[in-house]
């Protein structure tokens, strides 16, 4: 009689990408230079970037600079991270925390490995 087979690890959708960076922040909390466009936005239009990190993310224009979304995306990539950080970047560093998580959308559009 066969064994049947196991699977203990899933396959990864978005191919030659290392784990690492898949389950990464792409880019750091105050690494505004990488993408001086969306920090513009994030620092002189801040609601205009939150309705694009929801709309994004297909959720309400609301829900955008929220505690919920960024949890919610980092439990969507595996990054490592608690509510209390982000709640702490959220409350403390609301531009910045809005910015990466922005970055990291467009960066993860860019390698096709966002959903």
């Amino acid at each position: 009689m066969a064994v049947p087979t196991v699977v203990t690890i899933q396959p990864q959708y978005g191919g030659a990408m290392s784990s690492v960076s898949r389950c990464t922040w792409q880019t750091g909390l105050m690494d505004c230079c990488t993408d001086c466009g969306v920090c513009c936005c994030g620092m002189f239009c801040f609601p205009c970037l939150a309705c694009q990190v929801a709309g994004d993310m297909n959720e309400c224009c609301l829900c955008g600079t929220s505690v919920a979304m960024r949890t919610m995306y980092r439990t969507r990539y595996n990054i490592p991270g608690s509510i209390l950080q982000d709640c702490c970047s959220i409350w403390w560093c609301g531009p910045c925390a809005l910015c990466q998580l922005k970055r990291d959308i467009n960066r993860r559009r860019a390698m096709g490995i966002f959903w």
